[in-house]
Formats: structure tokens, C-alpha cells, sequence
């Protein structure tokens, strides 16, 4: 049986975004959909006093959300396989538990209460540094050009083996029809004079030759036959990291970096060019671990 896209819904526009997203990702992808509200989204994000004896009952409110998240996903998908449940469990943990067996989580960057005027939720931020599947966390309000039907952009790490990211990049550009743009981002030496990047002998074109060859090796590696069907764009850039993967993201549907988690007091966090690709790029972005961990 194939793993479900899993969408966290919370009744915000954000997470309505991420349910529209998911719903479209499902269909292209002929995976089953699950959307998923857990009943302490709420109180976890700060909406209500714990001592508010007067509010709605949670399970009314969190039964009434479902079922109209789960008649849009059925208007937006015919075709979908769907089923929406509320699980009696802390938004984060409960997430991380349905990573565990899908094929990718997605959730909007803003939720509901008093962080939903942040750039980034605090939900959407600890579940990419935790979840044990590739996350998507789509943005509240578009930014940028029009998206480019298809595209996919990725960065590719310094291993010459394709990382998952790279991978899962492919594979999102293949359903899609579309193309992937694999970015290599290189940075001049610390010291040495230095030069133009493309002036023979210089240690920038030194470094800017060695990014080429590098990318070309993961490339013919990802897709040593062509038969994903994706047309690879190859884009190999001198600058900070994270500043070229948000140029290069203009106008994609998806961004798609890797998560190189460190392991500190309270678990794993993410790294920095994964933090900020969450909270600064214009499109839906991909966090995706260096390994599915179950």
C-alpha cells in the first residue's frame, strides 16, 4: 500500500494553502490522501486560556474542522483517495509520529494564535527538524514571479552520491512533467589572490571548474539513463548559499534542500541553510532528511 501525503490542518489560511498543495501533490502523484488535526493544535499555539471554561468543545470544534478540510480536499481531488482525522496528541509529536509512515508531510509556514503573525510557525519550524519523511511547508501568501509549470529546484550537497534530497527533487520533477534546476553554490578560497571566476589559473576558477565537475558527477549518477523524463538544468553559483537557493527558487513550484540535523539539548535541529530557506524563500520548500529513520 503506498504512503499517504499527510497534511497538518488547523482551520487558518495557512494550513488551507497546505491542504490545497497536498491535495495536488496526491493527485499527481496517485498517493492517498490524510489530513490530520490534532485536538491540541490550539493550546499549543496560545489561542485559548487552559481556564476558559466557555469555550467550544474542542472535539466539536476539531470534528467540524476536519470534515470541512476533508470536503475540500474531495471538491479540489475527485480522484483522491482521502480520510481526515483528529488525533489527542500535541501538534509536533503527533506529526512526527505520522512521518514515520508517509510519504511526505505538509503543513502551512503560519498557524493559528499568537505566533501566526511570525514569518514562521513554531509548528511548521520544529516538525522539519524532526520528521522522519521529507516536509513541504508552504508559504501563507505567494511571493515573487508566477511559478514555472514543473519546476523544481534543488541544492546539491558536497557528496558526489546523490543525496535524498536530490532524489526526492527528481522525483517530484518527474510527476511533474516538469524540469530540475540542480544548483551548486561554491565560495572563493579564504586566501590567494583572487580573480574573475571564468580567468584560467585564478583559485575562483579553480573552485568554479571543480563545482561544474562535481555537479556533473551527482548528475550522471541521479539519472544515468535520462528515463525520469526531467530536462536538468544545471546552475553553478559563486555566493552565500542560502542567498543563491532563494534567487534560484524565484518563479519554481518547489525549493528542495537537504537536513543536516545536529544533534543538541532538545534533539535535532535543523541547519542553517535549512532554517533559512524555511523562513525566507518565496515557494513551498522541501526539507527532506539525509535518511528516513523509522
Amino acid at each position: 500500500m503506498s504512503l499517504p501525503v499527510v497534511v497538518g490542518v488547523d482551520g487558518s489560511e495557512g494550513s488551507l494553502r497546505a491542504l490545497d498543495w497536498a491535495v495536488a501533490e496526491a493527485a499527481r502523484s496517485r498517493l492517498p490522501l490524510r489530513v490530520v488535526h490534532a485536538s491540541l493544535w490550539e493550546r499549543y499555539e496560545g489561542v485559548h486560556d487552559v481556564f476558559d471554561t466557555e469555550r467550544p468543545s474542542e472535539e466539536i470544534i476539531a470534528g467540524r474542522l476536519v470534515a470541512e478540510a476533508a470536503e475540500r480536499a474531495r471538491r479540489l481531488g475527485p480522484g483522491v483517495e482521502a480520510e481526515a482525522v483528529v488525533l489527542a496528541e500535541d501538534t509536533v509529536t503527533a506529526l512526527v509520529e505520522e512521518s514515520r509512515e508517509a510519504a511526505l508531510v505538509v503543513l502551512g509556514s503560519r498557524g493559528r494564535g499568537r505566533v501566526a503573525g511570525m514569518l514562521l510557525g513554531s509548528v511548521s519550524l520544529s516538525l522539519a527538524g524532526r520528521s522522519r519523511c521529507p516536509v513541504v511547508v508552504v508559504p501563507a501568501h505567494p511571493s515573487g514571479p508566477p511559478a514555472h509549470p514543473g519546476r523544481v529546484v534543488v541544492g546539491i550537497s558536497d557528496s558526489v552520491t546523490p543525496a535524498p534530497a536530490a532524489v526526492f527533487a527528481l522525483e517530484r520533477a518527474a510527476v511533474r512533467r516538469g524540469e530540475l534546476v540542480a544548483v551548486r553554490v561554491w565560495r572563493s578560497p579564504a586566501h590567494g589572490p583572487m580573480g574573475h571566476p571564468l580567468i584560467s589559473g585564478s583559485p575562483a576558477a579553480s573552485c568554479h571548474r571543480e563545482a561544474e565537475e562535481h555537479l556533473e558527477e551527482v548528475l550522471e549518477r541521479l539519472d544515468p539513463t535520462g528515463s525520469s523524463g526531467v530536462v536538468i538544468h544545471r546552475s553553478v553559483v559563486r555566493g552565500p548559499t542560502h542567498q543563491s537557493l532563494i534567487e534560484a527558487a524565484e518563479g519554481a513550484e518547489l525549493l528542495v534542500v537537504g537536513a543536516r540535523r545536529s544533534t543538541g539539548w532538545h534533539g535535532f535541529r535543523l541547519g542553517p541553510v535549512g532554517h533559512a530557506m524555511l523562513h525566507y524563500a518565496p515557494v513551498p520548500v522541501a526539507v527532506v532528511p539525509d535518511a528516513r529513520s523509522r
